[in-house]
């Protein structure tokens, strides 16, 4: 038996593999996948990866059983959901065969986000038909450092086109169902890494964040997201940030611990970064238990952008602020004054701009200057609206954002954490954020409500993270998120695992009706 309880045998049958297999010693790649039903698997997603590392390690399930297992979980999941867009299989196995590095997360099935970072010989189309047939020659630095930590790298999942809504909804692939209830958005940019981790496909998967693309799904899933901060995890080699440094990029997990050791595999700057993040004084896993101390933690339930906030969203939020109070913590009413009119404008600036630069390189790959018919109503649009612009504009739009850098570090000399709800509602309908629609302001209407909280630590850098601490009276996750000082993720890993201790959620699933 294991830590957990569940011994080989219930394990590999629980997996799907055939009895007579098993009671000859068989591995799950003689057995195959035919005799997996979709009850069966159960077991397999009760462990997070560094549990399935664990069984790994004691020799307890083999590498090829595991990669067995989350293969039959995309081909009889995914259908109902939609996560995984490009399935890796002949990768994953010839990884295997060639012998995982030892690292933290050796045998352990994992997926990329098919947006921001590339894998030698795959497509990378960045949810974008305009860049459907563009395989990568190299890997990322991230990729490097994700195989190392002895991952078996085996798909990639949705986003939506260039990571420009919150929900992965795209006319390249279609649209990620949510786990929790099917007629409703996974969120976005990384809603196909949520999905497919709220489904039990997966344990975690790596996501980006733009303006909450790691938060925001995390939240409409009902798992943990965290946003680190800026450069802590490396862009390169191909570029030294993402959307002027907006962008960074991490994971989506179910559990917290499993969010900090992978953050121990892949932060630190790369050869030629522009800049890096604060060095850690521990270990994120070693922060992962260890005592908060009595924490200084400010609460605000209203959005910098003024978007109405929906009742759940508050109600999440006064919850975790009794529950922090519960624990010791001291709270009170406060949050960052910021110049939110100049700080949209100028990342209106940065992000379409940064839009016009994607389809001029599409331009290069297609071998003719992109069209509206290449990429969808919102992105032509968006690269339409950044013709007005110039080179000065696009100067003063960095000096507005680092103003406002500037003052949520004063706020934070007051505060160690600031709490609020993740998103202004509760995970939207499919279709609402469609792409497509032709009326961007409609559009706009709904995406600046979910990114009302999340944007801002974006364009300061500061760490967040979505905690899935409550869920709406239709049975919807509703995520509240943390922000630290800059640099300070040890902070939130420690507040997050002792919530996780208070209030558990890794045994809330959604019902088993995919």
């Amino acid at each position: 038996m294991d830590a957990n309880g569940i011994s080989r045998r219930k394990f590999l049958q629980t997996a799907g593999l055939a009895a007579a297999a098993l009671s000859a010693g068989g591995s799950a790649e003689r057995a195959g996948a035919s005799t997996a039903d979709n009850n069966g698997l159960s077991d397999y997603d009760r462990y997070d990866g560094l549990g399935l590392a664990t069984l790994v390690s004691k020799r307890q399930v083999s590498t090829q059983e595991l990669f067995e297992t989350a293969r039959q979980r995309v081909e009889q999941l995914n259908p109902a959901i939609n996560a995984v867009v490009y399935r890796m299989y002949d990768e994953a196995a010839t990884a295997i065969s060639a012998g995982l590095p030892s690292g933290p997360f050796t045998g352990v099935p994992y997926v990329l986000k098919d947006l921001g970072v590339l894998y030698a010989g795959t497509v990378t189309s960045s949810g974008s038909g305009a860049f459907r047939n563009w395989v990568a020659d190299h890997d990322s630095e991230m990729v490097v450092r994700l195989k190392r930590a002895g991952l078996v790298i085996m798909g990639k999942t949705h986003s939506s086109e260039f990571g420009l809504s919150t929900s992965s909804e795209s006319r390249l692939f279609g649209v990620t169902r949510n786990p929790w209830n099917r007629e409703y958005s996974a969120g976005g940019s990384s809603g196909g890494s949520a999905a497919a981790v709220a489904a039990g496909i997966i344990p975690m998967a790596y996501a980006t964040d733009g303006g909450g693309s790691i938060r925001i799904p995390a939240s409409c899933c009902g798992l943990f997201g965290l946003k680190p901060t800026r450069a802590r995890t490396p862009m390169g080699p191909d570029v030294g940030e993402r959307w002027s440094g907006l962008g960074c990029a991490h994971a989506i997990t179910r559990s917290v611990r499993d969010s900090a050791a992978l953050l121990d595999a892949t932060s630190g700057a790369d050869v030629g970064d522009p800049y890096s993040a604060p060095m850690p004084k521990r270990p994120y896993l070693a922060q992962v238990g260890a005592p908060t101390g009595r924490l200084r933690i400010a609460f605000t339930t209203k959005p910098w952008n003024g978007h109405a906030v929906d009742a759940e969203c508050v109600a999440a939020v006064d919850a975790a602020a009794k529950l922090c109070d519960s624990l010791g913590h001291h709270l009170e009413e406060a949050a960052p004054a910021i110049d939110e009119a100049a700080r949209g404008k100028a990342v209106g600036v940065i992000v379409t701009s940064q839009v016009r630069a994607t389809l001029q390189r599409a331009a290069r790959i297609l071998g003719r200057e992109a069209t509206a018919e290449d990429v969808e109503s919102v992105t032509w649009a968006y690269s339409e609206y950044a013709r007005q612009f110039s080179g000065s504009d696009y100067a003063a739009a960095i000096d507005a954002v680092h103003r406002s850098g500037r003052a949520v570090g004063r706020f934070f000399t007051r505060y160690d954490l600031l709490l609020t709800p993740t998103m202004c509602t509760p995970p939207h309908k499919l279709g609402v954020l469609s792409m497509m629609r032709p009326d961007i302001d409609a559009f706009h209407a709904v995406l600046f409500g979910d990114i009302g909280f999340t944007a801002l630590f974006n364009s300061t850098g500061n760490p967040a993270m979505s905690v899935p601490l409550h869920w709406s009276s239709d049975g919807l996750p509703v995520g509240v998120q943390f922000v630290a000082p800059f640099g300070d993720e040890a902070t939130l890993f420690r507040l997050a695992s002792q919530l996780e201790a208070a209030r558990p959620w890794a045994d809330r699933r959604p019902e088993r009706t995919l």
